[in-house]
């Protein structure tokens, strides 16, 4: 059996018990909502599993030279997030009068996040026009 079947009987299993446990929950049954955690961890635990076997088979098969270019430049891209990150990004006042022990690195950590997802988003955004841009006047 190929690993594609193998894989579309697990999805198929999983689908079925995690909508077994999605109605047990909505008919009120509270008791299962930790079985549904559960079955969750599982699925998550899969997906890691998946793609990181698929991710080192890639590695292997193909350019390792690019492959560590673009894991390179998505670090650097990690490390001036972080550099430009102040430490007050979050106004630390709502979470700490509600009991939530949220402290300056913490918010530094948000911080760094946003600003690397905002340079990963307009480095995508500005790819997929450039692209666009090629294909109309290669046309």
């Amino acid at each position: 059996m190929s690993l594609h079947k193998i894989l579309k009987i697990i999805v198929g299993i999983l689908s079925v018990v995690g909508v077994i446990f999605a109605l047990m929950i909505m008919s009120g049954n509270e008791g299962m909502i930790d079985n549904m955690m559960y079955v969750t961890y599982v699925v998550l635990a899969l997906i890691l599993a998946l793609v990181l076997v698929y991710v080192i088979k890639g590695l292997f098969a193909g350019d390792i030279k690019k492959t560590l270019l673009s894991v390179g430049a998505f670090l650097v891209i990690l490390v001036i997030s972080y550099a430009m990150s102040s430490g007050t990004d979050l106004d630390l006042e709502p979470f700490t009068s509600k009991g939530v022990d949220i402290t300056e690195a913490t918010s530094k950590y948000v911080g760094a996040g946003l600003y690397a997802f905002y340079a990963l988003a307009i480095i995508a955004i500005g790819a997929m026009a450039l692209s666009g841009i090629k294909k109309i006047f290669n046309k």
